[in-house]
């Protein structure tokens, strides 16, 4: 898949503005008002208590029939209601996911040359980037990030990622894999939820051979926190998505109605949502649902975000069996290709893009 050929402006890292010492943001960074996260937003109901939903995974391996049932209904409660859980007892051990985070931080902290020889662009956005869509003079979001591809096996090359520090290719693809696993299973449950065969969702991404890609983000110090965003409000374009989050250093906020709920990390936990190739095929049961990045005065924070894709040539429209007079099919047919050009164009916009995909009524 390609769209243009290069960057519209010269690209600046966030990380470089960072470290320079600024006081003040460029105005590129600077959000309309409407945008910014203001501290009135982010305040929780019942004293701070507000939260996405925490599920114990292990219920599924259990071999208890009772215990596998309740667990799968609180993965799909949260599925339909929040579109957001976390999930801990996931199968993915706690040392790796310590050593991946690790070894993208040490990336991170390399001298800007070597960053420099993995710079990306916009025809696949595969390696280190800044930003998200092609409009000229776009508000930009304070991050930078690595792009890279695992699935399907064709669009996986080594060489595409980072050789140091020493070690990192062997982490980064012993991490991928248990986390792929660990989207395989979660698929099975959201099928049997949504009252389809097992492997139903599964193979609507493909087979074995599906999509997957991690994008991990590096968001900067930022001296005006008030006034930006480490990255836009947006709903994630893809199926499913597993992020390991930085435990220290809360910023993921989810949108809750007309509120922003700040998402309060636990330790080895995975944050798992719903991506919008789930709400089509879903027919709109289970919910992708926006959320957005804030960014800190004084620390810096970095995340890993898996998203399990379907593959890219692939119609993906709503599960015949979920459709009936009563309930017909909300979105008409896409290629996953097709329907992630949008944000590649034009960068995060909300819930903008799957709701222009609804049928004509």
């Amino acid at each position: 898949m390609s769209c243009v050929q290069g960057w519209p402006e010269p690209i600046i890292r966030v990380q470089s503005l960072s470290d320079s010492g600024l006081d003040r943001i460029p105005d590129r960074y600077v959000k309309p008002l409407t945008e910014r996260p203001v501290v009135e937003s982010v305040v929780m109901d019942e004293d701070d208590k507000v939260d996405i939903p925490m599920i114990d995974l292990a219920g599924l391996f259990s071999g208890d029939s009772e215990i596998i049932r309740a667990t799968r209904e609180k993965v799909g409660e949260a599925c339909r209601v929040w579109g957001f859980f976390q999930a801990v007892n996931h199968g993915v051990h706690p040392d790796l996911m310590d050593q991946a985070r690790q070894t993208w931080r040490d990336f991170f902290h390399q001298p800007m040359e070597e960053k420099q020889k993995h710079a990306n662009d916009p025809k696949t956005y595969e390696g280190y980037g800044s930003r998200l869509g092609v409009e000229k003079g776009a508000v930009l979001d304070w991050s930078d990030y690595y792009f890279l591809h695992y699935l399907p096996s064709n669009l996986k090359d080594h060489t595409k990622w980072p050789a140091q520090p020493p070690h990192h290719r062997e982490v980064v693809e012993e991490y991928l894999g248990e986390v792929v696993k660990l989207g395989q299973r979660l698929m099975k449950v959201f099928s049997s939820n949504l009252g389809l065969e097992e492997d139903y969702l599964q193979n609507a991404f493909g087979g074995e051979d599906n999509g997957a890609c991690l994008r991990v983000n590096f968001y900067p110090k930022c001296p005006q926190p008030d006034l930006t965003l480490g990255l836009s409000s947006h709903s994630d374009p893809g199926g499913l998505t597993i992020l390991l989050p930085d435990h220290d250093v809360p910023g993921l906020q989810v949108r809750r109605g007309d509120k922003w709920i700040t998402v309060k990390p636990a330790q080895h936990a995975f944050i798992i949502n719903i991506g919008d190739q789930i709400q089509v095929l879903s027919n709109a049961t289970y919910k992708s649902v926006e959320h957005r990045v804030i960014v800190n005065p004084n620390i810096e924070r970095l995340s890993l975000a898996l998203f399990y894709n379907p593959r890219g040539e692939l119609l993906i429209e709503p599960a015949k069996e979920l459709i009936s007079p009563e309930n017909p099919a909300m979105y008409q047919p896409m290629t996953f290709n097709e329907y992630r050009l949008y944000i590649r164009l034009k960068g995060p916009r909300g819930k903008s893009q799957v709701e222009s995909l609804k049928s004509p009524r």
